[in-house]
C-alpha cells in the first residue's frame, strides 16, 4: 500500500498513517534510508511544523524514530513548509521533514519530506522509504545504535532569519512597499508571525488576519481555500492587495483592489509575461498542471510563451522544470514555483514578486490580472468507495469521448482521483458554463454508478 500521496503523507491525526506509531516508523525509515548513502558521519534532519494541535504528537514520534536510527534532529519550530526546504539547504542538512496537512482541516495532519537539495522526494525515493517501513513492520531490527550513537536534538535559534534572508534575495536591492496597504490572511497557520512582520519590515501598511492560532482553527473559513474574509477586509480597508496563504504557506491566492480573486493561473500569466519580457524566462515556457485554465495558454501565447502541462502536484511541476531546465511553474490552486529563488511552492515569495511587478510597472493588481480571460471551469469532487483504474471505466470513458467531440478545441474534460483523499474529481472546461455544468453532472452520474458496481465485484 502506498503511504505517500500527491504531496507527502496525510491522514486523520492519531490514527492510521498519522498515528504516533506510524510516525515513529516513518522517522526510523527516513533515518535508515539516509544511512544507506551516508557512512562517515551522523546524518542531520531539519524538522518543522505548522500550528495544528496534533503537531507535537507527530513531531515527537518522528523524533523518536529518527534518534533511534542514530540521526540528529534540528528543530525549526513553527515555520512555513518552504522554510524547511530553505533551512535544509542552508545548513547542509541531509533531509527536511515538515509536519503539516497543508490546506486540510485541523483534525488531519501529515508529513512532507525534502531531500538535501531542498526538493521533495522523487517517487522512487518514497518507495524506498515505504519498503523500509514494510520491513520494519515485519520485525527487521537493523541499525539499533546505543550509547553515544543514539541521535540527539537541538534547536535552530535563527530558523526564521535563515528563511527571511533567502526571501529578500528574491527582491531587487532597495525594494520597498512604502505607500502600499496590504491585508494578509495567514490562515492561523505556519506563517502567522513571519508574513506580517516581513511585509511591515518592507514598508507596507499591514492589516493581518488569521494570526491567532489556537491549534484547531488552522484553515477554518480563512486562508487560500476560503477568501471571503479577506475579500471583505480588502474592501473595508481600501487595500491595494490581499494575500491569502494556506496553513503551511506554500501556496497563495491574491485579491486585487476591486475585491476580485487572482488565482494561481493568473499569477502564472503575470509572471510568465513579465519574466519573458525581461529576458528571465528560461525556454520561453511555463509549467502548469492539467487543472490549469485554457485561458493561461491563450494569454501567454500572445507573448510567445508556451505552457507545458503535467499531472497535479507541485512535485510533478518541479520535476518537469528540472528536466527541461525551466524556472517558472505552478498550479491553479496557488502553488507557484520560482525556481531561481525556491525549490518548492512559496506563497510569500510569490506575493512579494507580484508586489514588485506592481511597483515597478506602476500598475494595480486588477490591471495585471485582467489580461488573462478565464474559460469557465466546472469542478465536482465526490467520495468513492474504491479507486479502480480510470481506463477500466468503460462507460465513463465513452461519455467523456462524446462530450470531448462536442467541445472540440474550445474545451476539455479531465477526471482523476485525489492523491490525498478518497475522492474522485471531474473538471469540464468550455465557453458555455450552463452546458459544461450539465456535462459534469452527466459524467458524475455514470462514473459514480460504474465505480459502485466495480467495488461490489460486478464486471462492467
Amino acid at each position: 500500500m502506498r503511504l505517500f500521496g500527491t504531496d507527502g503523507i496525510r491522514g486523520l491525526a492519531n490514527v492510521g498513517v498519522m498515528s504516533p506509531e506510524a510516525a515513529l516508523l516513518l522517522g526510523r525509515a527516513v533515518g535508515l534510508s539516509l544511512y544507506q548513502h551516508i557512512e562517515e558521519r551522523r546524518p542531520q534532519v531539519v524538522l518543522g511544523k505548522d500550528t495544528r494541535l496534533s503537531g507535537c504528537l507527530i513531531e515527537h514520534a518522528l523524533v523518536a524514530g529518527l534518534c533511534s536510527a542514530g540521526v540528529d534532529v534540528l528543530f525549526a519550530g513553527i515555520v512555513p513548509t518552504p522554510a524547511v526546504a530553505t533551512i535544509t539547504q542552508s545548513l547542509y542538512a541531509d533531509a527536511g521533514l515538515m509536519v503539516t496537512a497543508s490546506h486540510n482541516p485541523f483534525e488531519e495532519n501529515g508529513v512532507k519530506v525534502f531531500g538535501q537539495n531542498g526538493l521533495k522526494l522523487t517517487e522512487d525515493a518514497e518507495r524506498k522509504i515505504e519498503d523500509i517501513i514494510h520491513n520494519l513492520k515485519l520485525g527487521s531490527e537493523e541499525l539499533r545504535p546505543t550509547g553515544r550513537e543514539i541521535g540527539k536534538t537541538s534547536r535552530i535559534d535563527n530558523a526564521i532569519a535563515l528563511y527571511t534572508k533567502k526571501i529578500t534575495q528574491s527582491l531587487p536591492r532597495g525594494f520597498s512597499l512604502q505607500g502600499l496597504k496590504v491585508v494578509v490572511d495567514c490562515a492561523h497557520g505556519a506563517a502567522y508571525r513571519i508574513a506580517p512582520d516581513l511585509l511591515k519590515d518592507l514598508g507596507a501598511e499591514v492589516i493581518a488576519i488569521g494570526v491567532t492560532p489556537d491549534g484547531s482553527n488552522i484553515n477554518d473559513s480563512c486562508g487560500a481555500t476560503n477568501t471571503e474574509k479577506l475579500i471583505e477586509r480588502v474592501g473595508r480597508e481600501g487595500a491595494d492587495i490581499g494575500i491569502a496563504l494556506d496553513g503551511d504557506a506554500d501556496r497563495v491566492i491574491l485579491v486585487d483592489e476591486t475585491q476580485s480573486v487572482i488565482d494561481g493561473d493568473q499569477v502564472l500569466a503575470i509572471l510568465g509575461r513579465t519574466m519573458n519580457a525581461n529576458g528571465q524566462l528560461k525556454g520561453n515556457r511555463v509549467v502548469a498542471t492539467v487543472m490549469s485554465n485554457l485561458g493561461l495558454d491563450i494569454t501567454l501565447r500572445k507573448h510567445n510563451v508556451t505552457v507545458e502541462r503535467v499531472q497535479v502536484g507541485d512535485r510533478h511541476v518541479m520535476a518537469k522544470m528540472i528536466e527541461e531546465g525551466l524556472n517558472l511553474g505552478g498550479e491553479q490552486s496557488g502553488h507557484t514555483i520560482l525556481k531561481d529563488f525556491s525549490t518548492t511552492g512559496d506563497g510569500l515569495v510569490t506575493a512579494l514578486v507580484i508586489l514588485n511587478i506592481m511597483t515597478t510597472e506602476k500598475k494595480t493588481l486588477s490591471v495585471l490580472g485582467s489580461e488573462m480571460v478565464r474559460y469557465p471551469q466546472v469542478l465536482k469532487s465526490f467520495k468513492v468507495s474504491s479507486k479502480p483504474p480510470l481506463e477500466s471505466l468503460l462507460k465513463t470513458n465513452a461519455i467523456i469521448a462524446s462530450i470531448e467531440k462536442r467541445l472540440g478545441d474550445r474545451g476539455r474534460v479531465l477526471i482523476r482521483y485525489s492523491g490525498t483523499e478518497q475522492k474522485a474529481r471531474i473538471m469540464v472546461e468550455g465557453e458555455d458554463e450552463r452546458l459544461i455544468s450539465k456535462f459534469v453532472e452527466d459524467i458524475h452520474s455514470v462514473m459514480l454508478g460504474e465505480i459502485i458496481l466495480i467495488s461490489k465485484g460486478f464486471i462492467i
